[in-house]
């Protein structure tokens, strides 16, 4: 587009004239930026055409696997919107293949010419409540730093386990130090004296702020904070002032971002959305500039003479539309012409992919319930949100417990997927289907299988559909199922990145024309068994109290 060649003392190099976004200085200015893998020159000019050139962008934090794409097909779609770079934690195959599960993202991710900044997961399983796939020990995270296949110590979830000094996490938290490598935190309303002693003990970063004041007790101890904003955890609305504020200690992420989003659009939505609210450019593009790659220590340009050259050209700075992208000088992405990062990629053409799935068939005995008390604990959730609240509903002694569509009480259900054993049920309130059931097999940290309904029919009848394909999302109204199959364990698709999300889209809408009323319900649905995010959810093996961090159970008995 605005990309041609021209010889310079005898060496090929390509240039383009725009304007310059210099991020670090805060100058925009007419330029020719003179490159071949990196910048040999940028010089000013008097006058360049309407179209910027920004450093690349990088997600502070994400899950690949929530894309339901391996890293090579992330990427192809992720470039579209100027996104160069990720630091991505693999904690979710990782649960359920262990270090082969890791291996297989980064070799996948080897295929295409994407700064994937992998992180060694830290809590594999979350919790020791959980049965998980795989575990991964202190030995298996020094490894990973010796090898070089992580950059960073990922999110620790065990946040009381800090806290309370538990001898196996701060060990995981020394092997990081003696490596010098960054540790994520994840500590989700964590205050005062408990919060001292989490950051003192090195934890640098923290995405699970929902209110400025958690995020500035943060920042004050010295921690960066990382702004989420995904498909299902909404924060920027709630943190976006913290970005003019404190420009150097904030960094933007999606954390979870499911395929059709991703097609939609990824950080560079996120940018509009800051400007839109007034916030100056120059900080908005330092979090997904310059922070990430300091803290990092990402070997990503930033569009300054001897940097590598990666950088993308707008064509404006208010809606950030991506029309170019390159890496180290190459053309990922071009909106005129064909996506290029094809060019240089062999995707994987293996029809056999990695997976682990020992569950069998449920039937309707398996999760009857049967009330001992009149107070039954309820699941609340909340659109946007990964917090719920505990809640009571009022049902009728020792009769059994179904459904109450009318009061938006449904049946929640987990199944575990490494071994065949009886399933969990609880119910929740926020869901609003008016009949059928949604499942699936992606349901962090542990990623069994999980399912929400109206009636145990269609509870059934979507779980076991999921079991006989070892994995997948499904939507069941009682007459048909509708099923996007994750046949990469049971967390990714195969299938090119387009697909995938038009089979998610029909998903959503199924999932709305049964009632349901949340923006993003198979995401709702997934962190409904993690048990590292309050207040209340629902593991393998019964009812969690996230605040008091211990199982409870299902009717009160008081």
């Amino acid at each position: 587009m605005f990309h041609v060649e021209q010889s310079k003392n005898n060496i090929l190099m390509n240039k383009i004239d725009a304007k310059i976004v210099d991020v670090l200085r805060k100058e925009i200015f007419p330029a020719r930026i003179c490159y071949d893998t990196h910048i040999h020159s940028i010089e000013r000019l008097l006058k360049a055409p309407d179209v910027y050139i920004i450093p690349g962008l990088v997600d502070a934090h994400i899950h690949i696997e929530s894309s339901m794409m391996p890293p090579s097909e992330f990427a192809r779609i992720a470039v579209r919107h100027g996104t160069l770079a990720v630091v991505t934690d693999p904690h979710e195959i990782t649960n359920v293949l262990g270090l082969s599960g890791i291996d297989f993202m980064i070799n996948d991710a080897t295929t295409v010419p994407f700064r994937f900044i992998f992180g060694a997961p830290s809590c594999v399983p979350a919790t020791t409540f959980e049965t998980a796939g795989a575990t991964l020990t202190v030995n298996d995270i020094d490894k990973l730093f010796f090898d070089g296949k992580a950059s960073y110590l990922s999110e620790m979830m065990n946040f009381p386990g800090v806290v309370h000094e538990d001898s196996e996490v701060m060990t995981k938290i020394a092997v990081a130090q003696k490596y010098r490598k960054p540790i994520d935190g994840h500590a989700p309303r964590l205050t005062g004296e408990a919060l001292r002693r989490y950051v003192y003990a090195g934890i640098t970063t923290d995405h699970e702020c929902t209110s400025l004041v958690e995020a500035e007790e943060k920042i004050h101890l010295g921690m960066k904070i990382i702004i989420r904003e995904g498909s299902a955890a909404k924060n920027f609305d709630a943190l976006h002032h913290l970005i003019d504020k404190y420009p150097a200690q904030v960094m933007l992420c999606s954390d979870d971002l499911h395929p059709n989003d991703l097609v939609r659009g990824h950080l560079d939505l996120i940018l509009a959305k800051g400007v839109a609210k007034g916030l100056d450019v120059f900080s908005l593009l330092r979090t997904v500039t310059i922070n990430p790659v300091e803290h990092y220590q990402i070997d990503l340009g930033l569009v300054h003479v001897g940097d590598s050259a990666d950088f993308i050209i707008l064509e404006n700075l208010t809606n950030f539309k991506v029309l170019q992208s390159f890496s180290r000088g190459v053309c990922l992405f071009n909106r005129v012409g064909e996506e290029c990062i094809n060019k240089s990629t062999s995707r994987q053409t293996s029809k056999i992919y990695p997976n682990l799935f020992n569950a069998k068939a449920i039937t309707a005995f398996d999760i009857e319930v049967e009330a001992i008390s009149e107070k039954m604990k309820v699941i609340q959730v909340f659109d946007g949100e990964l917090f719920t609240k505990k809640i009571f509903h009022k049902v009728q002694k020792e009769l059994p417990v179904g459904s109450d569509i009318s009061a938006d009480i449904l049946k929640l259900v987990v199944v575990n997927r490494y071994q065949p054993t009886k399933p969990s049920v609880a119910f929740v309130r926020g869901f609003d289907l008016k009949h059928g059931a949604l499942v699936s097999s992606v349901a962090h940290d542990s990623h069994h299988i999980i399912a929400v309904g109206c009636d145990d029919v269609s509870i059934i009848q979507a779980i076991n559909h999921v079991i006989n394909i070892k994995g997948g999302l499904a939507a069941s109204n009682g007459n048909n199922i509708l099923c996007l199959k994750l046949d990469i364990a049971g967390l990714m698709s195969s299938a090119r990145g387009e697909e995938v999300a038009r089979i998610y889209n029909k998903l959503n809408e199924m999932a709305f024309k049964m009632g349901c009323r949340l923006s993003s319900p198979f995401m709702t649905l997934s962190f409904m068994a993690l048990l590292v995010i309050p207040e209340l959810k629902l593991g393998e093996k019964g009812l969690f109290d996230v605040e008091r961090f211990e199982w409870t159970e299902l009717f009160d008995h008081f």
